[in-house]
Order: C-alpha cells, then sequence, then structure tokens
C-alpha cells in the first residue's frame, strides 16, 4: 500500500515537472487611468484616492475593490493624509513639465540660476562677487509635473542638507571641475557655458569670456560638493569661502514662493548652455 502510494506521488510530480506555463506581461503607466486616483491636495482627498468602507476600496472612478492587499493600502494612504495636510498646500504653478537631465534641463536651469541669484545676495554685503554657480544633478530627486505644484513637490525635489555656500577658486581649479564634469557627467551651470566631445572638454566659458586659469573665480555651490561630494573638490586651492545656513531646498521654495506672489507661473527653458558633440565612432 505504501509503495502504491509512493509510485502515484511520483506519478503525479512526473506529470507537473513536465507541465509547461506561459506568462504574459503587461506594463501599466502609473498615471490613474486605471482607477482615477491623482495626486491629492489638501481638501480633494475623496476625489482624489477614493474611500474604503466596510474593506471595500471604491475608487474615484466608481470601480470597487473588495477586500485584499488593494484595500489595504488605500486605506493606509487615505489615512495618512490628515498627518501630509501641511505639505499639500500648493506653492506654485506650472504651466508645462519641468523635467532634470543632462546635459541641461528646464529644472537643473532653473534651480542652478536661483543659486547663483542667491548666494550673490547672501555675499554681497561682504564685497564678494559670483561669477559662476554649480550644482549637481543627483540632488534633484524628482522632475516638477505640469499643473499645480504642491509643498511635497519641492521637499521631495530638494530633500537633501546641502547648504549654499561661496568658495573663491583660481581658474586652474575650476577648469578641473570643468573637465570632471566632462568626463563623468555635465553638472548644473549658471553663467558659464561649456563644450563637450568625446567625454573631453573642449572648451569652457564664464560670463561669456574663455576660462582664465590665472584668474580667481567666485563660485556659487553647495557644501556638498567642496570636499568630494560626486567627485568635486571646489574648495582646493580655495582663497575664500563662505558657507551659509540655508539648505538649498528652502532657498528654492522661498524662490518659487516670491514667483508665485508675484503672480508669475513656475517656468523655464533651456539656453544651450551644454554642447555635447556626439562620440566617435
Amino acid at each position: 500500500m505504501v509503495k502504491t502510494k509512493v509510485i502515484l506521488l511520483l506519478s503525479a510530480a512526473l506529470v507537473l515537472s513536465s507541465c509547461s506555463y506561459s506568462f504574459k506581461w503587461e506594463k501599466f503607466s502609473i498615471d490613474g487611468h486605471r482607477t482615477g486616483v491623482t495626486v491629492p491636495n489638501a481638501v480633494n482627498v475623496k476625489e482624489a484616492l477614493g474611500v474604503v468602507e466596510d474593506g471595500v476600496y471604491k475608487a474615484p472612478v466608481g470601480k470597487e475593490f473588495k477586500g485584499g492587499a488593494t484595500a489595504a493600502v488605500a486605506a493606509l494612504l487615505i489615512d495618512v493624509q490628515p498627518a501630509m495636510a501641511r505639505l499639500k498646500e500648493v506653492v506654485a504653478f506650472a504651466p508645462e513639465a519641468m523635467p532634470k537631465g543632462r546635459p541641461e534641463s528646464p529644472l537643473g536651469n532653473f534651480i542652478v540660476d536661483r543659486v547663483y541669484e542667491d548666494v550673490s545676495a547672501l555675499v554681497a554685503p561682504d564685497g564678494r562677487k559670483v561669477d559662476i554657480a554649480i550644482t549637481n544633478m543627483g540632488g534633484i530627486r524628482v522632475d516638477i509635473a505640469a499643473g499645480d505644484v504642491l509643498l511635497d513637490d519641492i521637499v521631495s525635489m530638494l530633500p537633501f542638507r546641502n547648504y549654499l555656500c561661496y568658495v573663491q577658486i583660481p581658474g586652474s581649479e575650476l577648469r578641473k571641475a570643468f573637465e570632471h564634469m566632462a568626463e563623468n557627467g555635465v553638472q548644473c551651470i549658471s553663467h558659464a557655458r561649456m563644450s563637450v566631445k568625446d567625454r573631453q572638454l573642449v572648451s569652457a566659458e564664464v560670463d561669456g569670456a574663455p576660462l582664465d586659469d590665472e584668474r580667481l573665480y567666485g563660485v556659487a555651490t553647495i557644501d556638498f560638493l567642496l570636499d568630494g561630494g560626486d567627485g568635486f573638490k571646489l574648495a582646493r586651492g580655495a582663497q575664500d569661502y563662505y558657507i551659509s545656513e540655508i539648505k538649498i531646498g528652502d532657498a528654492i521654495l522661498a524662490d518659487i514662493r516670491s514667483l508665485t506672489a508675484e503672480g508669475k507661473p513656475l517656468a523655464y527653458k533651456t539656453d544651450g548652455r551644454v554642447s555635447i558633440v556626439e562620440e566617435s565612432l
């Protein structure tokens, strides 16, 4: 009897192992097209996320999901919204999406140009002059989508504790920074232009003039890039420096609030400040 059971089990295992299975994978954009879910602000949670009642999740489009992980996750997301209400404040309006990216992008240009202006305002009373600004692309964590811009978007965009700073360095050291960008990936630059070919620096200009190795330049940046962040050592050979107590995220938020107060949208553009020549084949 035992032998018969063993034979039957082995036979069943062989049958199962001989079966072939095929899977079909489908890709869906995470845009709410199946449920109607959108990003909520402080006052439209029900309309944006739907509701969960008696273990049933009813999506904004009216589709119902009974029990299971969908209803449980929806309940968690909806229940946490009151605690996140402060972050759902609308701080600006973007008529078009502002993505980040290399060699330059609307969002990267906006941030680094604001850093140039903000640091200039900080150090001008001490007689310091900013000639160029450099920030890192990796510090920008998310794009800005078209439409209402929430405080949550800005906090998520620049989440790190990187502080605005000023450093005065010789042109020879600034050239090393340009060469590092050419080889390893262009970062965000303001009041400067550069051209790269085959990951080599072809030319670099600051405020319309060729980079001068003998001249001293005032650089607006963040403390992360002063001594090793993303491979940069902008403080190397520094003749003067100043590190503020203002985080880049707080500074950019203040700039965005000022635009909104003036009735202006959050919008920016690329302008050809970085030129990449295709690598030779």
